[in-house]
């Protein structure tokens, strides 16, 4: 499929403070493509160049098999005639109008009918849950209400893309679950390609096609579907950013790994590159498994705690430290409610490698 969106050796730079430079990036047709990265690494930057908002110092854009910003060239398309619905962090519905009149006023700027205005605005307005409320103004709605507004908004015109730049961070958690399948529902149904920014994983892993993790430094470390991103992570940076994640110390020595500073032996599928001497086991709490016998690494409970539903333990292996949790009433059943100080052995259910070298980078985030 081919890409719409297609960023070639951009760079941006706001005095000394280079934010992006040589980037390169495709988003395919149809898709919902979603940035994620730490805040202040250059999301908003990109989409906002994108959008035409910011002009790249080096490189080229182009949208649709149009060049709308070229550096080399002097070429430049201004935001209104990209073709792209903009959704923002703050919603920037217009307080003094109606629910009706924010939705129109993209129509109303193209000079739609009267007749094609009316029709549109009041099937968005269906579609996005807001059926009676086209008389309200902004401040007599609720946020999550607002957004639908700013989405509506954004889709009357039928754009090409849409852009969507931390469109749920203002709301609650609970209006965020329901706003992120809502917005991947509108992409689906209206067949349209998505560019959504984001710090937030659980967002990107719920509505994206493919998700590029971006660095501190604005650089694209990755870009892979949900899945290759989570299970298949190309450095430590992305398996730590992807959620709480748990790092063994592991050396080698004359063949053997053994785990921090102590003499056991991991007893898995050990790492093939016999370059590296200092390695990282990384691994999720849900990966881990712990056990009051049998085989595995004999580790300490340093902390135990009741969480209702769960218990969070704080194990330590030869001086190194991880956390797991287990469903309380599996605990129970399975004679697994450890007090601090008692000896447990851990195995793993999955384990991902990395050298050691990239930990301290990592622990920067």
């Amino acid at each position: 499929m081919e890409d719409i969106i297609k960023v070639e050796g951009v760079a941006k730079a706001y005095g000394k403070h280079q934010v992006h430079k040589g980037l390169d990036l495709g988003i395919k047709k149809g898709e919902c493509f979603t940035l994620l990265g730490p805040s202040g690494c250059g999301k908003t930057v990109l989409i906002r160049l994108i959008a035409g908002h910011e002009v790249p110092d080096e490189g080229r854009i182009i949208i649709d098999n149009t060049t709308v910003a070229d550096s080399a060239s002097g070429e430049y398309i201004p935001p209104e005639r990209r073709g792209l619905g903009i959704v923002f962090q703050d919603y920037a519905v217009w307080p003094h109008m109606t629910v009706y009149d924010n939705i129109a006023y993209p129509l109303k700027m193209e000079k739609r009918p009267k007749e094609e205005i009316d029709k549109l605005v009041m099937k968005m307005i269906d579609i996005v849950g807001m059926k009676g409320l086209d008389k309200r103004l902004p401040s007599e709605l609720s946020g999550g209400q607002q957004q639908r507004v700013a989405l509506a908004r954004a889709l009357v015109a039928d754009p090409s893309v849409m852009l969507l730049d931390e469109p749920l961070s203002n709301l609650d958690a609970n209006l965020r679950e329901e706003m992120r399948f809502e917005i991947k529902a509108l992409q689906r149904q209206f067949g349209i390609t998505v560019m959504y920014v984001t710090h937030d994983q659980e967002v990107a892993l719920a509505i994206s096609d493919r998700i590029a993790i971006m660095d501190n430094e604005g650089h694209i470390r990755q870009i892979g579907t949900p899945y290759e991103i989570f299970e298949k992570p190309a450095d430590l940076f992305i398996f730590k950013f992807m959620g709480i994640a748990n790092f063994l110390g592991v050396r080698a020595e004359n063949g053997r790994f053994l785990v921090g500073t102590g003499n056991q032996e991991v007893p898995w599928e050990k790492p093939q590159d016999a370059a590296i001497t200092n390695w990282v086991a990384a691994f999720r709490p849900s990966d881990v498994a712990i056990s009051r016998d049998g085989e595995g690494l004999c580790g300490v409970i340093k902390r135990a705690n009741f969480l209702g539903a769960t218990m969070d333990y704080m194990i330590e292996i030869d001086g190194e430290h991880l956390r797991t949790e287990i469903v309380t009433h599996e605990a129970i059943s399975e004679n697994l409610m450890f007090k601090e100080g008692e000896e447990c052995v851990v195995n793993f259910r999955a384990l991902h490698w990395f050298d050691a070298a990239q930990l301290k980078e990592v622990e920067e985030l």
